[in-house]
């Protein structure tokens, strides 16, 4: 009886948690543009200034995966200088390609073995809430229609962006495909 006892009891405070870090993740950051709670691990927003990113810092903030692409010397100088982990896709807003979100799996595994909170983020969520989507669905198993709801909260995809979600939904074999019609 006390084993029993001593599991739950474990279960419940793992359990609240769990809970409480989303929760804790989940305040107002001013101005931060479309900024969502995926899960307890992981973030999506806009591009967030110096000031947005010491705020999430302190609630567990460890990395940062920028999915903007061009010159981000600037951007990265300003992530090192609070002392987070970094990695840029360049995403072409155009041609969003498998190779990218193949890239993203990896820098997602990677920093998943980091202790703390990962940011994806692009200029004002778009991409971010794709990948976001397709990591949690293709990798993370969450199903798609609560994953999907995280996405539409931001956009809706248009033809290109709806293309990209079906090739990278096929390539891993995910059999229902996002719905265009919802």
């Amino acid at each position: 009886m006390k084993k029993i006892t001593y599991v739950l009891l474990i279960s419940c405070c793992f359990m609240f948690s769990t809970f409480a870090s989303e929760q804790a993740l989940d305040v107002p950051i001013p101005e931060l543009k479309n900024y969502q709670v995926n899960n307890t691990k992981m973030v999506s927003s806009g591009l967030p200034t110096k000031q947005q990113l010491q705020q999430l810092q302190k609630l567990g903030l460890h990395n940062v995966v920028d999915l903007i692409p061009g010159d981000r010397t600037e951007h990265q100088s300003l992530i090192d200088s609070i002392q987070l982990n970094y990695h840029n896709i360049a995403v072409e807003w155009e041609n969003p390609t498998l190779e990218n979100f193949q890239e993203y799996v990896s820098v997602m595994q990677r920093f998943r073995q980091n202790e703390g909170v990962t940011l994806t983020h692009c200029r004002v969520n778009m991409r971010g809430s794709v990948f976001t989507y397709l990591y949690q669905v293709t990798q993370l198993h969450i199903p798609e229609k609560v994953a999907r709801q995280d996405m539409l909260a931001i956009w809706q995809p248009n033809e290109i962006w709806l293309g990209f979600i079906d090739k990278v939904l096929t390539t891993y074999e995910y059999q229902n495909k996002f719905n265009r019609t919802k």
